[in-house]
Order: structure tokens, then C-alpha cells, then sequence
């Protein structure tokens, strides 16, 4: 356990306001350094495991080791702290700052965590600098750097998503539906830009979706089945 990324031991989470459901997974553990592809069903439990494993919720009982910290055991503040610092999470919509610039959407995570300024200045002499270097990987053209999120493209939204989440290079990037309201080929795109940036900064992701065709892109796939109580199996691992 000491050398997990993510481990579970005994957990067990159950709404008050919904009886029906349960999210039940006697054992999980993530290594370092790995792909994760989770599918399901809608209403399975999907983002309900991920909002656990990012102390969003509690669960009500059992232990969430994340890079060895039990993070069912801190107050609500530290937990935030937590979050901000080890995690990079891309939502289904991208949940951008509409008024902010995608600069300024980019460098956002580095003003609440200061491990991610840190790491990030280790790469560029200011925030700006990194932000723009990320951009310049991610074929974010420098005349849309000082504009409004809400003035981009779909496509273009994607990568500023991306850049907002590796900025700081945290040790986990959670995908949640990240190409659902997406069409084919922009969801192409969006898994090639993704990877790659993983790969060339050795992070974990933990990338949760319908949609089955993704998984080939992962080295360890997982089903997260809800029937009365849901359990977390292993579906299918790829060589």
C-alpha cells in the first residue's frame, strides 16, 4: 500500500436523500504511473468514485490512501489544500472561467496550491511564462492568449482545459466525461493532446467515460457495475 498512488480498503458510501443507491469496493489500488480507464453506465457510481477519491465527499466507511495520505481522516480545509495540490481535473464541460482570459484560466490552480507554482517555475521564469509555454505545446495560437474563454472554439476550450490541468504537473489528472458532448473527430483530438501531455510529464490519469471505444488507449481498464450495491471489478487489463 505504501507504494500506491490510490488505495481503498472497506469503503462504503451511501446517499440519505437516495436508498437505492450504494457505491461498495472492498479493495482498490492504483499504482503509479498508470493510464486508468473506468466505464459505466450513467448513474453507476461513476462520479460519485471520483468525487471520493478527490475528498469531494465522504465516504461512510472505509480508508482512501491517496500518495499514502488517508484523506478520509483530514478536516474539510486540508482536504481542499489536498485536492488543489495532487490533483488536475478536466469536467464534461470544461467548467472554464467564461470572464477570464485562457492565460488566466491556466495559471488559476497555481494561486491555490503553492506545490504547483512551485513545479511550475521550476519550467518558466513567471506563471505567464509556463502558461504560455503549455499553450505553444498545445497549438493554442498566442492571438487568443488575453481573450475570454467564452470567445473560443469547442476544439480551442479543449486544450486550454488540458493546459489548466497539467499546469504545476500534479501527481493525478482526472478526466470526468471529458469527451462526451464531443463529436468523433474532436474527440480524437482531444485523447491525442491528452495522452501525449501525460507521457511527456509522467503523470497518472484516471480517466472515467461511457464511451468504450476510448479504452484502448489505456493500460488498465475497470467496470464500475451498479446492481443494488456496486462494486468495483476489474473488467479487462491490457497488456
Amino acid at each position: 500500500m505504501a507504494d500506491d498512488l490510490i488505495h481503498l480498503d472497506n469503503f462504503y458510501l451511501t446517499y440519505q436523500s437516495d436508498n437505492t443507491f450504494s457505491l461498495k469496493i472492498n479493495h482498490f489500488s492504483i499504482e503509479p504511473d498508470s493510464w486508468v480507464f473506468i466505464e459505466g453506465p450513467s448513474g453507476c457510481g461513476k462520479t460519485t468514485f471520483l468525487n471520493a477519491i478527490t475528498g469531494l465527499i465522504k465516504p461512510n466507511r472505509g480508508t482512501i490512501h491517496i500518495l499514502g495520505t488517508d484523506i478520509t481522516k483530514l478536516k474539510p480545509v486540508a482536504c481542499d489544500q489536498f485536492r488543489a495540490d495532487h490533483f488536475g481535473i478536466i469536467f464534461q464541460l470544461f467548467n472554464l472561467i467564461a470572464y477570464l482570459s485562457v492565460i488566466e484560466n491556466i495559471i488559476l490552480p497555481c494561486t491555490f496550491s503553492k506545490i504547483k507554482k512551485k513545479k511550475a517555475l521550476l519550467n518558466s521564469q513567471t506563471l505567464v511564462d509556463e502558461a504560455r509555454r503549455l499553450c505553444f505545446e498545445l497549438n493554442i495560437e498566442d492571438h487568443l492568449l488575453h481573450k475570454p474563454v467564452n470567445q473560443l472554439s469547442i476544439g480551442q476550450q479543449q486544450r486550454v482545459s488540458i493546459a489548466r490541468a497539467i499546469i504545476g504537473q500534479p501527481d493525478i489528472i482526472i478526466a470526468d466525461e471529458a469527451t462526451s458532448a464531443l463529436d468523433q473527430e474532436r474527440t480524437e483530438q482531444f485523447m491525442t493532446l491528452l495522452l501525449n501531455e501525460c507521457q511527456t510529464y509522467n503523470l497518472s490519469l484516471i480517466f472515467v467515460s461511457h464511451d468504450k471505444t476510448l479504452q484502448s488507449s489505456f493500460n488498465q481498464v475497470y467496470s464500475l457495475n451498479h446492481i443494488n450495491e456496486a462494486k468495483l471489478e476489474t473488467h479487462h487489463v491490457l497488456a
